[in-house]
């Protein structure tokens, strides 16, 4: 894959915004090899994401960004540019359930995400012999009622020491708390298995075999101190009958899961998601 610089940005719309962006980018070479844009007529807000061969501009990064800030300063930008060699450290977070987790490792042994994963947490040891086959560390934390402030303390002291930029809960079946989740907004991943908002919270399955639902589905969100609430970054679903049991909508459930999971967390990795309050544009 060809070198390219990110571009990513968000600001109240205005004329011009495209016009300038665009010709920053031609008066000093630079080739545009992606474009995507979005205006939202309701909030009011412009969002793009640019790819720009690397190859195509004469200066670094840090000096693209210096050159850069003082458009964005003039049209209020919140905005990023990201170099696509340089791949995000990703920590992982499961309990006892395999299938996400081990579909993640497989899509990165097999080069299919472009990140690192410098570790896997769990509060369980069931899934260690599969993670240290992959070659990669496993820290077995366990949390009890009784000890889930120093539990998480010790989380949150492996997440920094692997300097991580981005955590998935692979079907971790537990709650992060809001200090975690206010360091790491925007950069934490949950896969959650029900279309929400349907059936929020602890048995989604149960929430939907009761309900005597015909779509059960599955949502991958960036997780928030709101269980189950945060911005949404993609969904599916498939469909059951009467004849389903909950062991049925599980086994099904979980293809959805997985490939939804993945699907967010490559989008995730690509820098196409921009996240407006509560709502997400998605890129892909």
């Amino acid at each position: 894959m060809e070198p390219s610089y990110r571009l990513v940005i968000s600001c109240p719309d205005r004329i011009g915004v495209v016009a300038m962006v665009s010709n920053f980018i031609s008066s000093h070479g630079g080739s545009i090899t992606e474009a995507n844009q979005h205006s939202d007529l309701s909030s009011g807000w412009f969002f793009m994401r640019y790819e720009i061969s690397a190859h195509s501009l004469p200066f670094t990064l840090d000096e693209l960004c210096e050159k850069f800030a003082p458009i964005a300063q003039s049209f209020n930008m919140h905005w990023r540019i990201v170099d696509s060699t340089r791949p995000k450290k990703v920590v992982l977070m499961a309990s006892r359930e395999s299938h996400c987790l081990a579909d993640l490792l497989y899509r990165y042994h097999s080069g299919e995400l472009k990140c690192e994963i410098p570790c896997v947490i769990a509060n369980h040891d069931d899934l260690r012999s599969m993670v240290e086959w992959h070659g990669i560390p496993y820290h077995h934390v366990p949390v009890a009622r009784d000890n889930k402030d120093k539990a998480f303390s010790q989380v949150n002291e492996l997440v920094e020491r692997y300097q991580a930029d981005t955590i998935v809960l692979a079907r971790y079946m537990q709650i992060l708390p809001p200090s975690l989740c206010e360091r790491y907004a925007g950069r934490t991943i949950n896969i959650h298995h029900s279309f929400l908002p349907s059936f929020a919270g602890a048995k989604p399955y149960h929430q939907a075999h009761e309900r005597g639902v015909k779509l059960i589905g599955a949502t991958c969100h960036y997780v928030t101190e709101d269980l189950d609430a945060g911005p949404i970054i993609d969904q599916d679903v498939i469909r059951i009958s009467h004849t389903d049991e909950i062991e049925d909508m599980v086994r099904l459930g979980r293809d959805v899961e997985k490939t939804v999971l993945a699907r967010g967390l490559r989008w995730h990795l690509e820098d196409r998601i921009l996240v407006h309050g509560n709502k997400t544009v998605v890129f892909n």
